[in-house]
């Protein structure tokens, strides 16, 4: 018989089949309505929160899916109820994000000419969906795809502050009345 590893659950399916999954490996998508109310880091953490309640606090080893749904259902409940108890005239925060190494692949390889009008396009788009909070991920392998180097250089933090300054002007031009912040990471 083969060990479980400690950070996993065996999940069992309507068919019988266990799997065994680690707070990590679990993907949830919401559909319909419930997808807007919530982001889906938060989903995430949902998620690994009731993978430890049954791992954790209930000493479980397995669990079926329809267990775990329900419970992770009750708490984005909980969450749902709190939400709407706010103050309707709030907005709620909505984070969009953008990974940059995924721009430079569709740009071309080590391509500088195609990507910075592929960031403005990728900006333009993620403004139509009136985020409270931009966020373009992996600027430092991006940069180093560009460059086409393994270690971080001048000519690096050279393309990297050209990268960051282009979204601020980007932003500056393109959010049109929407108050958004910019973080690149």
């Amino acid at each position: 018989m083969i060990l479980l590893a400690d950070d996993c659950l065996v999940f069992h399916t309507a068919s019988g089949e266990g799997v065994p999954y680690s707070a990590e490996m679990i993907s949830v998508e919401l559909m319909g309505d419930t997808a807007s109310l919530f982001d889906p880091e938060f989903i995430k953490h949902a998620a690994a929160a009731v993978f430890h309640y049954f791992r954790d606090e209930l000493g479980r080893q397995t669990v079926t899916i329809a267990e775990f749904s329900l419970a992770l259902e009750r708490v984005l409940r909980g969450f749902n109820l709190a939400a709407s108890r706010i103050d309707s005239s709030e907005p709620v925060p909505r984070v969009v994000q953008s990974d940059l190494c995924r721009l430079v692949t569709e740009s071309g390889k080590g391509c500088e000419l195609f990507f910075f009008p592929r960031l403005r396009d990728e900006l333009r788009t993620q403004l139509q969906q009136a985020p409270q909070m931009l966020c373009f991920q992996g600027i430092r392998k991006c940069v180093k795809q560009l460059v086409g180097a393994q270690r971080w250089s001048n000519r690096c933090q050279t393309l990297h502050d050209q990268i960051v300054e282009y979204l601020r002007s980007c932003i500056t031009v393109e959010r049109r009345g929407i108050n958004c912040a910019l973080i690149v990471k």
